[in-house]
């Protein structure tokens, strides 16, 4: 079992308390949904299937018999290995779905139905149940039975091709923001759907896609396109609307100014030694840096070349202008601010360095909890307790 099933330090926020969420979940997208509710005090049984979650393979590396990346997911779970095929198993999920308050998946496009687990029938059993299903391409569409993955959306919704330096081929957004950005949707759809079945009594259907998620994400692109009929260029760690505004090359290194507005690049100016740039009416305004950015751009190189980076970040920030080193992974672990932060949870082994939820309620953030739960681990506790007279679910 290695470190599953052991405390962390900490605790989830008792926000959700009574709220039981049963997850029929693989790899992020439904995980990571079932963890933000998990993480907020609510009760999450993660049925798997026989040989459980494939993410629990996604290694290297591993700690104990599962990858980083389920541990990652899946802390503050309770697992039991159900096969939905055969009636004993079906009985026992159907029996976790009767008091349930919400259930979360992200089976394949027709899978729900062949397993008797779609909405009609779960609601059926449990009409104040929020069913929550996630796609990859949408619940319509000719493209609505394709599965999907991380980069398949990405390159399909066009975040691939707006991201990266003009200089090289596209490039994929590293983090998995599709898959994440897509469990985030269906929390805010089932808080949202708590709430109104508070008033209702009725549960209700939340229906989230990757497809749908990376559109959003693209969505300030495509405002720019509709504005202009052109495609925005790739501006790698630039902004298309914004001048000056991403990397620039320092004699040891790349950094980031970020001169958002007029103010602040006549500060900039100024700590470039050139306050005369912002009344030159080529640079003056936002507008006429953007028109003249190839001008500008290589101008400020030039400058920026000639100090360091610690140089340029202590002269800015003096200055007032924003700026930020570009930090590896190790760095911002050992940085102060996020130490201060406490967004890296302390759990029981110490290779389990899993960031907490971006957010505090009270000034309080969800702690470690309990780490990822081993396969079926619960099995005994759960079947028991399915089988056992309805002790009722959150109102």
């Amino acid at each position: 079992m290695g470190v599953q099933g052991n405390e962390g330090a900490g605790k989830p926020l008792g926000m959700l308390p009574g709220l039981k969420v049963v997850e029929m979940g693989q790899n992020l997208a439904a995980p990571y949904a079932s963890l933000i509710l998990g993480d907020l005090g609510a009760d999450v049984i993660k049925v798997e299937k026989p040989g459980g979650d494939d993410a629990r393979g996604w290694g290297p590396p591993f700690v104990g018999d599962s990858s980083v990346s389920f541990h990652m997911m899946n802390r503050n779970k309770r697992s039991v290995v159900l096969s939905l095929d055969e009636e004993a198993d079906h009985k026992v999920f159907l029996d976790l779905i009767r008091d349930a308050d919400v259930f979360i998946h992200n089976l394949r496009p027709g899978v729900e139905h062949k397993l008797k687990a779609d909405a009609e029938t779960l609601r059926a059993v449990n009409p104040r149940l929020i069913y929550c299903s996630m796609s990859a391409f949408g619940h319509t569409g000719p493209m609505a039975n394709r599965p999907g993955y991380e980069p398949l959306l990405q390159a399909f919704s066009g975040l691939i091709a707006i991201n990266g330096d003009p200089s090289g081929p596209p490039s994929r957004v590293g983090p998995s923001v599709v898959d994440l950005g897509t469990g985030m949707w269906t929390v805010i759809g089932v808080l949202a759907a708590v709430l109104e079945r508070q008033r209702t009594g009725v549960g209700g259907e939340v229906r989230t896609s990757l497809l749908e998620t990376a559109v959003s994400w693209a969505g300030r692109h495509i405002a720019d396109y509709g504005a202009t009929g052109t495609i925005p260029p790739r501006v790698g760690t630039g902004h298309n609307s914004l001048t000056p505004y991403g990397a620039f090359e320092a004699a040891d290194g790349p950094f980031i100014i970020a001169a958002g507005n007029d103010r602040l690049f006549a500060k900039l100016a100024a700590a470039l030694e050139r306050p005369k740039w912002a009344s030159d009416p080529r640079f003056a305004t936002n507008a006429a840096r953007n028109e003249h950015r190839a001008t500008l751009l290589p101008l400020i190189s030039e400058l920026v070349g000639r100090r360091t980076v610690s140089d340029w970040i202590a002269c800015l920030e003096r200055a007032g202008v924003p700026c930020a080193p570009i930090h590896s992974i190790p760095q911002v672990l050992e940085h102060p601010q996020t130490a201060a932060m406490d967004i890296v949870l302390d759990g029981a082994d110490d290779r389990l360095k899993l960031t907490g939820l971006p957010l505090s309620i009270n000034g309080e953030r969800a702690g470690f909890g309990t780490t990822a739960p081993a396969l079926d681990e619960y099995r005994d506790e759960l079947v028991d307790s399915a089988s056992a007279p309805e002790s009722g679910n959150a109102r």
